[in-house]
């Protein structure tokens, strides 16, 4: 877990927010993460993604953008590509997806943005 996401738990747990981290929404869409995972995200044209945090219950995601001044692999072509398909197959689901980077996690804006999407005022 880098640094961002380390502040932004501490930073939903100490609001309340009751959350997960590392959520598999592709395999749970498909039946769950057990026997014949693999198998039903291929016939479903799914891979198996992960939201650095999920409520799932709203089906709410927070991804994490880092590296985007370093060179990670957000920013590469093939990097920002995969990014796009992961956030389309999730919204194809139903799911909110809100991206966010170190600099707004560290100024408290993240969480705002998490608590007005859940509706709950702080």
């Amino acid at each position: 877990m880098s640094a961002a996401e380390e502040t932004l738990a501490l930073h939903l747990k100490a609001t309340g927010h009751v959350f997960e981290r590392e959520h598999r929404f592709a395999a749970h869409a498909t039946g769950g993460t057990g026997k014949g995972c693999r198998q039903r995200l291929v016939a479903a044209g799914l891979k198996d993604w992960r939201f650095d945090f999920a409520i799932p219950g709203r089906k709410l995601a927070v991804e994490v953008e880092g590296g985007a001044w370093t060179g990670g692999r957000h920013t590469t072509g093939t990097g920002f590509h995969a990014d796009l398909l992961k956030y389309e197959a999730a919204q194809r689901l139903g799911w909110t997806v809100y991206r966010c980077d170190p600099a707004m996690i560290r100024s408290g804006r993240a969480l705002q943005t998490v608590s007005m999407l859940l509706g709950d005022g702080s």
